[in-house]
């Protein structure tokens, strides 16, 4: 692999250092089933129902909350779509979901940290209307996109700092307003997802015939953006990242105070290309901090 990782650092678009591998006693299948416990305490309003660490830390659109509030007390069914990203060697479990309140969809992006098998932390953003995530088409995801769940051949696999050197090339163009300049390796057939919106690759809705081409689409320059890894699912060939396109990047009504698009975006990485990219965002004051520690 080469040194971008370093470069990036360097150029202030990563926001921290890849967490070092570690091991873990929770595999995939146990992520996996934290994760469901989670979900399940949600619309049971219920938060004895996840294992939780009792110190866990909670924040819902990087507010921090006392455990039971936020989704816990207004979720009232899980639909069919999920998408997690399941990290073993980092205890992360996280997922894109659609959740109801009462009847009306809201877009999930969860992650959770596990450490002897119990959630020590949980951060959350959650998308209810075009207002706040200006695009929001919750009514799309009828199910998981098949690209992004299939598991990928094993001789296409990659190393874990391959996959996130690739998926980083994707912030690293949004900050000098071109793809090709990052030279990020789309698949032809590669596509993106922005709140259930296909934004970019084929069929998409965003300036169609431009947005196609997603190596060559036009881009914003967003010279504030910043990006760190949130989980690397080796198995299923995918990365997620944690961003802040910076401030003025979700246009506003005149005289409005700014706000800054914070993703929870993920990336189909394998045999040497990107398949596929699903974002979830919303709009947040300038600067916000991640609910990590």
């Amino acid at each position: 692999m080469r040194n971008a990782y370093a470069c990036l650092v360097f150029l202030g678009l990563v926001a921290q250092p890849l967490a070092a591998q570690s091991k873990t006693d929770c595999d995939r299948a146990c992520l996996a089933g934290v994760m469901t416990a989670y979900l399940d305490s949600l619309v049971a309003h219920d938060p004895k129902k996840a294992p939780l660490a009792a110190n866990v830390r909670f924040t819902e659109d990087a507010k921090q909350l006392a455990v039971g509030e936020g989704l816990w007390k207004t979720a009232t069914k899980l639909r069919p779509f999920r998408t997690d990203f399941l990290d073993s060697a980092t205890g992360t479990a996280a997922t894109h979901a659609v959740v109801e309140e009462n009847g009306m969809p809201v877009l999930l992006a969860a992650r959770l940290k596990v450490v002897d098998r119990r959630i020590t932390e949980v951060e959350t953003i959650a998308v209810r209307s075009r207002e706040e995530g200006a695009l929001f088409a919750p009514d799309a995801l009828a199910q998981p996109s098949p690209a992004m769940v299939m598991a990928p051949p094993a001789s296409a696999l990659m190393s874990r700092d391959a996959m996130a050197e690739m998926a980083l090339r994707y912030p690293a163009g949004l900050k000098v307003g071109s793809f090709e300049k990052s030279d990020v390796p789309f698949a032809p057939d590669a596509y993106r997802l922005e709140n259930g919106v296909r934004m970019a690759g084929p069929g998409c809705t965003f300036r169609p015939p431009s947005c196609e081409n997603m190596r060559s689409q036009q881009l914003p320059t967003l010279a504030g953006i910043v990006a760190q890894v949130v989980a690397i699912d080796e198995q299923n060939g995918t990365v997620l990242l944690w961003m802040d396109f910076g401030s003025g990047s979700l246009p506003g009504p005149p005289n409005a105070a700014p706000r800054s698009l914070v993703t929870f975006e993920a990336f189909k990485v394998y045999g040497g290309q990107v398949h596929a990219v699903e974002a979830m965002f919303e709009g947040m004051s300038p600067n916000t901090p991640s609910g990590w520690r």
